[in-house]
């Protein structure tokens, strides 16, 4: 299982999304997404050449990857290198995706 190393960019993805959960949605949600969030990380810990290669081409990351969360509309961006997994970003699908991924 490799490393995952979270960039500031992801933080701040969950962060908005924690503070929107909080603010509109009933209570539990929050810690909901956060459990489910946990899940697909471990999961991109340990598995992470299961991921879609969807987006790869549509933006200059090398090797970028995404896996989605179940019962949550988002999907967790990321790319493997030798020693970690950088988790780039936790955005909502809904969202324009090739371009918050530039």
């Amino acid at each position: 299982m490799k490393v995952l190393r979270r960039h500031i960019r992801a933080s701040r993805d969950i962060d908005q999304t924690i503070a929107y959960y909080l603010e509109h949605a009933p209570e539990g949600v929050a810690d909901r997404f956060l459990d489910e969030l946990e899940l697909a990380l471990q999961h991109i810990a340990q598995h992470p050449g299961t991921g879609s290669r969807r987006y790869a081409n549509a933006s200059s990351i090398e090797g970028l990857r995404f896996w989605t969360l179940r019962h949550f509309p988002f999907a967790v961006f990321y790319a493997e290198h030798p020693h970690h997994i950088a988790v780039l970003r936790v955005l909502h699908q809904s969202s324009d995706l090739p371009q918050h991924l530039n």
